[in-house]
């Protein structure tokens, strides 16, 4: 007998499935087993999501290949070092100006040594300007485990990655005018950016430079759009940190939301048509938040 691939997924999808029989039969007789009934439709979608996710975590731990779709602004990646490399200029990576507590802020840290290696293996120079201590001291590290993996420890100084200030503008002010000054050939401005998003880019953008953008900060969207030749938007940036970093914990959790949100998408389409064409009244209860 051939084995399903995915038991957990199939269990949690069968869950779901049962979810309107328990709510009609909960309307025709008092079930409560010392729980509040009317929170149990949250505890069934806590389970199914948790399920799911450790599932896929587990299959990634175990070398399961887990596809995620490829991103253009990864492909380019590679393209922009190389230019770098060929005409003789600095990569310019810009981790956003949060802290390591920003999830944004570990995303683009896991970017940045995916592009550290790759400089590391060209002997292109890198430079990665922080205005927070915290990520100052783990882009640090990163840069030079980066760095250590490619082979070219002695490529790494205290100089590629340096502090500048703390303060928002006066750090925006000197990103800038190292990109003009120096022109660097590729730009990455990865990670949480709110007011100096515009100032940034638009600087880049008028040197020349391949610029590469990713955020999850909807306001700032636009103006990476119109002034940067690649963008990662929203979950893209967390889908490409697990894409180049392979790791199983990022990897299992991004597929596993990719699974919930479809699982989710039936369950609200199943809903709107026993709604429509049924208006039972347990199920409006069970659908409808309280």
């Amino acid at each position: 007998m051939r084995k399903h691939p995915f038991p957990e997924v199939s269990v949690a999808a069968v869950l779901l499935l049962l979810a309107p029989g328990y709510a009609l039969a909960q309307a025709s007789e008092e079930i409560t087993w010392g729980l509040r009934m009317e929170n149990f439709a949250a505890l069934i979608l806590f389970v199914v999501f948790s399920g799911v996710v450790m599932t896929f975590i587990r299959l990634a731990r175990g070398g399961r290949d887990l596809y995620i779709r490829r991103i253009a602004g990864l492909n380019a990646v590679e393209e922009a070092i190389g230019r770098a490399t060929e005409l003789g200029k600095k990569v310019l990576y810009v981790p956003g100006i949060m802290s390591i507590d920003e999830v944004q802020t570990l995303a683009s840290l896991a970017v940045l040594k995916h592009v550290a290696k790759h400089t590391a293996q060209y002997g292109t120079p890198l430079e990665v300007p922080n205005k927070d201590p915290l990520t100052y001291a783990a882009a640090r590290e990163t840069v030079k485990e980066a760095y250590l993996e490619a082979g070219r420890p002695d490529l790494f100084n205290e100089e590629v990655v340096n502090y500048v200030t703390y303060d928002q503008f006066a750090y925006t002010a000197a990103v800038s005018g190292k990109m003009v000054r120096e022109k660097p050939a590729a730009n990455f401005l990865v990670g949480s950016f709110y007011a100096e998003s515009l100032l940034l880019a638009e600087a880049g953008q008028s040197t020349g430079a391949i610029q590469i953008a990713g955020t999850a900060e909807v306001a700032q969207l636009p103006f990476f759009v119109t002034t940067c030749d690649y963008t990662l938007i929203g979950e893209e940036l967390y889908a490409a940190s697990a894409y180049l970093s392979r790791e199983p914990v990022m990897l299992g959790s991004i597929k596993g939301q990719d699974i919930v949100k479809f699982i989710l998408l039936c369950w609200i389409v199943l809903g709107i048509l026993i709604f429509t064409f049924i208006g039972n009244t347990a199920m409006r209860d069970w659908l409808l938040p309280h």
